[in-house]
């Protein structure tokens, strides 16, 4: 199980453990929220005392509105709710059902989100969706740098079934035109 999981630091299988249930449970609500117009991503923030302090789905259709990925939805809503543009006091992180795209990595970095966990990875979101994820040029390492953990790979069997159910009921595949 653990050969397959990508980090920026030695693998900690009890890390690995509660970040394999919450994004197991994150894909299975996911069938819901596409259901109802939104998704394919879904995406949930914790404190480290386990404490969920914000979940959200993808709303770019729904909302009109280009940067409400999940991640950049969650993050709003847990700094409306911590009264904080500075998250990283409260010791946060972030699960979400797929690899995060660049503009939502750099929500992460600046919004003081301490560790990151991810489902789907980019490549395989863009192969089956067509999705454009945007570049990444070593994000890993340097999220590390700037002290933020990064855990990808997690469940990636179930996220692929999802972003597969959501391109065979024909929901919308939304990025510019060019």
């Amino acid at each position: 199980m653990f050969s397959t999981i990508l980090s920026n630091e030695t693998i900690d299988p009890k890390k690995v453990e509660r970040a394999s249930q919450i994004i197991r449970d994150l894909q299975e609500e996911l069938k819901g929220h596409i259901v109802n117009e939104s998704g394919p991503f879904l995406a949930a923030i914790y404190d480290d005392k386990g404490n969920l302090i914000a979940k959200a789905a993808n709303s770019v259709v729904s909302g009109c509105c280009s940067h409400n990925h999940a991640e950049m939805n969650a993050i709003k809503q847990a700094e409306e709710k911590l009264n904080t543009f500075d998250l990283a006091p409260h010791h946060l992180s972030l699960y979400v059902t797929a690899e995060p795209c660049l503009m939502c990595l750099g929500g992460i970095l600046w919004s003081g989100i301490r560790a990151v966990y991810y489902g789907v990875p980019s490549a395989r979101v863009e192969a089956i969706t067509g999705f454009d994820e945007g570049f990444k040029p070593d994000w890993l390492n340097e999220f590390k740098r700037r002290g933020i953990t990064v855990y990808g790979n997690i469940e990636v069997q179930l996220g692929e079934a999802i972003l597969k159910s959501y391109v065979e009921q024909g929901k919308k595949i939304y990025k510019p035109s060019r």
